[in-house]
């Protein structure tokens, strides 16, 4: 069961992925959601507004880090608790 920080990235990812009707978890790879570099930048950058963070990579190390929806929640995650 996502939590609500999980269930928001879920929706951003949603808002940019190719449609193709699969759920999407945390487990799902976000390449099989046709996500590419312009769209993972845009979701970094509406995570950065939304939760007043800084998300510091460029998009070759986003890619070798972020391989699923649940890499992107634990970075997300991560730096927010990093900020409080």
């Amino acid at each position: 069961m996502a939590d609500q920080l999980a269930t928001d990235i879920i929706e951003k990812i949603k808002a940019h992925a190719e449609p193709g009707g699969e759920e999407i978890t945390t487990s799902t790879e976000l390449t099989s959601l046709g996500i590419h570099s312009l769209e993972l930048t845009e979701i970094i950058f509406d995570l950065e507004e939304q939760y007043d963070i800084e998300i510091e990579m460029n998009t070759v190390d986003a890619w070798s880090n972020l391989k699923n929806v649940g890499d992107m929640v634990e970075a997300v995650r991560a730096l927010i608790a990093k900020k409080a």
